[in-house]
């Protein structure tokens, strides 16, 4: 899952500069708000990801504690989504590897709007 993380950050920066290559000066300017689109969805996509690992990884802690007899071997992660602190997928759309990247591509797409239509 760490690799969906990845390449999702990559295909989001892809589709950025393309959507910008693509764009030329004389374009209308709500050409370049479709730009948001990719960043706002990979976003989401990536904070799934990411909530989905969290999930698993208690389920494996869980798991690893238990006797050997104890264990029913179900992958179910529906009885972990409940833990507000770390398991929720806000708190995976709001993580530092989220905001620290997805922000600051949005910073940077706002500028390149600015600063190709002064």
């Amino acid at each position: 899952m760490a690799s969906n993380s990845f390449k999702l950050k990559g295909w989001a920066v892809t589709l950025a500069s393309g959507i910008f290559a693509l764009a030329s000066k004389e374009s209308d300017k709500m050409y370049f708000l479709i730009t948001y689109v990719p960043v706002i969805v990979f976003w989401f996509l990536d904070a799934y990801y990411l909530w989905q690992e969290r999930l698993y990884r208690t389920l494996y802690n869980d798991v690893r504690m238990k006797d050997e007899n104890d264990i029913d071997f179900s992958l179910n992660v529906s009885n972990y989504a409940n833990n507000p602190v770390k398991n929720t997928f806000c708190s995976s759309l709001l993580s530092k590897t989220e905001i620290w990247f997805y922000i600051p591509l949005a910073l940077i797409c706002t500028c390149v709007i600015i600063i190709t239509h002064i």
